[in-house]
């Protein structure tokens, strides 16, 4: 079956193009949201609308994985872009992220929540619970939710089977709102987390779910 036949469905048209990627972190950050990320796995498909990012950048950016330069565990967010770059904290979770501008400077996008849109049952099965808004919210809930690994870090997101469905973005009529990030030490005076204002599917605190409106 060729990979466009594999990507018919609910959650197509095709994977946007490596030129939506190739532009800097927080622009990337802004157009992904409403967006549909989708994995196509042997255990079936699942796919959810981004509703909360975070940008991360190079050696400017002191909470990035990127700050003191490259390492086997990074390489991937040193581009090229419209890679998945999938990392292992904490011992037990694993955390995606979209891999942006161009080859050999740092960046990236963190999908911190997802809206589940298809395959909500696989995800239940994968995530151990059953509420529909918290299947795929928090940057690790998401990785589960999806079935990914640290061994899919690097894949193509122009190629899949995880890419982000070039279509026009859903933000079901909600602002787009600004924060600092969360769970950094560093960098906290840096608003680079978007997400879409009143999604019942965005993590974190009320207070973190208050923010300014990103102008």
């Amino acid at each position: 079956m060729s990979s466009r036949a594999t990507r018919a469905g609910e959650s197509g048209p095709d994977p946007l193009p490596r030129s939506f990627y190739a532009r800097p972190a927080l622009a990337v950050a802004r157009a992904v949201l409403g967006r549909r990320l989708v994995h196509e796995s042997p255990q079936g498909r699942a796919a959810g609308l981004i509703v909360e990012v975070e940008a991360y950048r190079g050696a400017d950016d002191p909470a990035s994985h990127a700050y003191r330069g490259p390492t086997p565990r990074n390489a991937t967010m040193f581009g090229p872009a419209g890679h998945l770059y999938v990392y292992f904290t904490y011992g037990m979770h694993h955390c995606l992220n979209l891999v942006t501008g161009r080859p050999g400077v740092a960046a990236a996008v963190l999908v911190r929540a997802l809206e589940p849109l298809e395959g909500a049952d696989l995800m239940r099965r994968r995530r151990g619970a059953d509420e529909w808004r918290r299947l795929a919210r928090g940057p690790a809930c998401v990785a589960q939710a999806l079935g990914l690994s640290r061994q899919h870090d690097g894949l193509d997101l122009t190629r899949g089977p995880v890419w982000i469905a070039a279509r026009a973005p859903e933000r079901r009529g909600l602002p787009t709102g600004c924060s600092g990030r969360i769970g950094v030490r560093v960098g906290l005076d840096r608003a680079w987390r978007f997400f879409l204002v009143g999604h019942p599917c965005v993590s974190g605190t009320a207070a973190s779910r208050r923010p300014r409106l990103d102008p």
